[in-house]
């Protein structure tokens, strides 16, 4: 009898506004085509995305390249479609910054960081020269990860273990991380407000430290049996998010308190596909997508403070399977149509839009789904933060559609552009690596008189170059009215 009455019993069902999402590709003609995506084997996502621009990276002979295209040029892209391309060897990890929609980072094979500065309306010639080269990793760079709240501040991690924390402004290498990892890192993560990072890493352990204490605050080891990558996201400050793999190969993703490592939260196994499962985690709504390399679906879930705190919400599923991924900023989403998230899924050769929405009837804005998020505005300068200081990403409203006001300069002091960066034989007591200020001031007084005299060199030949080309133009002119 027991068994009939819980037989009986209706299974209750957890009510939540995003039990209904479905995810939908954008018609072919919203699509980018005939693009000729990277065969290159990473677990990058290959593909960043912000409110004017899809960068891809691409096939390439000599070196690696990215294609940024903005975002309204749907349809076929012309063969000569001009890309970034000054890096000499293959391409393993692009990033738009958080804080100017114009400028992106690359990480590559050639042990190099470049920073890029993309024109408004995109590419009109192939873009060769950085504005920023930054030189410190002894192997590939295979993660680039920009800091969420200080202006200038960009995270990177390369296969020789070590993880750099780059003063872009200046191109310096302020604080490397290199006895921390006993191997290659596989994901980097800030949390929130930026002040803690986490990672995983080939040694099996997933590490949260702060990084301008050189600090580990927390560690697991084997978050998960299996011997394939792990990747691990923040939550919030005491939990994170992993995915990785059973002893039996079958995927998993599991929900940690960082203060009980001992024994997951939560522990779900997936699947037994075998691409690694990139986390995208949106804190406004709770949930987190999971997109393995090489699936043709992207699963989510919700994260609650209520068992099994991981709870499934549903799959979008396609024929074509996804060579990398892109994942739009809250701000560059169409708030009018109750859309909570806009992947920007790669084909072989193409890119295709795939939307997430809650089915909703109402016409009018819908604050439950769109709280004030995280906008361009850093809440920091570089100094600051690396001077200790933390501070909360500035949040903007949804209402009425995000619309960019001001345009963002990147400010590049030229001072140690044109110099190798050095590792400082200063070591302050936490033992990250900070210049001492008195040979800080020396170095940028003698870097800046050499690059100010280049800069008049370069201008000079610039000027001379305009000069030869306005005396031939006005030859051409005068022959067309003769």
């Amino acid at each position: 009898s027991v068994f009939l009455v819980s037989a009986m019993t209706p299974k209750v069902v957890r009510t939540s506004k995003f039990r209904h999402v479905f995810g939908q590709p954008m018609k072919a003609d919203q699509c980018y085509d005939d693009i000729r995506i990277s065969q290159s084997t990473g677990d990058s996502p290959f593909c960043s995305v912000n409110p004017k621009f899809v960068a891809m990276i691409v096939e390439a002979s000599g070196g690696g390249a990215f294609m940024v295209l903005p975002l309204s040029k749907t349809g076929r892209v012309d063969k000569a479609t001009p890309v970034v391309c000054g890096h000499t060897a293959p391409l393993m990890d692009i990033e738009w910054c958080p804080h100017n929609d114009n400028v992106i980072a690359s990480g590559s094979e050639d042990c190099t960081v470049m920073i890029w500065e993309i024109p408004d309306g995109g590419l009109t010639r192939p873009l060769t020269d950085p504005i920023v080269t930054l030189e410190g990793h002894s192997k590939r760079v295979s993660i680039v990860c920009w800091h969420p709240t200080a202006l200038n501040v960009l995270a990177s991690a390369a296969a020789d273990n070590m993880v750099i924390i780059w003063n872009v402004g200046t191109g310096e290498a302020v604080i490397t991380l290199d006895e921390t990892h006993q191997d290659v890192v596989y994901s980097l993560s800030w949390n929130y407000n930026g002040s803690l990072l986490c990672t995983s890493c080939k040694d099996k352990k997933i590490r949260v430290f702060d990084p301008r204490q050189n600090k580990i605050l927390y560690e697991k080891e084997k978050p998960h049996e299996g011997t394939r990558p792990v990747r691990a996201i923040f939550i919030n400050d005491s939990k994170i998010l992993t995915t990785g793999f059973s002893r039996m190969s079958e995927r998993q993703v599991a929900l940690w308190d960082l203060k009980h490592l001992g024994e997951p939260m939560s522990l779900q196994e997936l699947d037994t596909s075998s691409g690694v499962l990139l986390p995208f985690y949106d804190r406004d709504t709770g949930v987190v997508y999971l997109c393995g390399k090489g699936d043709s679906s992207i699963r989510y879930f919700e994260i609650t403070d209520e068992q099994p705190y991981i709870h499934y919400l549903s799959m979008y599923g396609s024929k074509e399977s996804q060579k990398g991924m892109g994942y739009m900023p809250k701000r560059g989403l169409e708030v009018n149509k109750c859309e909570i998230a806009r992947f920007y899924k790669l084909h072989e050769r193409k890119c295709e839009p795939i939307v997430m929405t809650v089915p909703r009837k109402s016409d009018l804005f819908q604050d439950d789904l769109y709280p004030d998020t995280a906008g361009p505005d850093p809440a920091l300068d570089a100094e600051e933060w690396f001077s200790g200081k933390n501070a909360n990403p500035i949040l903007l409203s949804l209402k009425g559609g995000f619309v960019s006001t001001k345009s963002r300069e990147l400010k590049v002091t030229k001072n140690v552009l044109g110099t190798k960066v050095r590792k400082s034989p200063f070591n302050n007591e936490s033992g990250a690596n900070m210049a001492h200020p008195l040979q800080k001031n020396k170095i940028n007084k003698d870097a800046n008189l050499e690059s100010l005299v280049s800069q008049i060199k370069e201008l000079q030949a610039t000027v001379e170059k305009h000069e030869k080309r306005i005396s031939e133009l006005e030859q051409k002119v005068e022959k067309l009215q003769l």
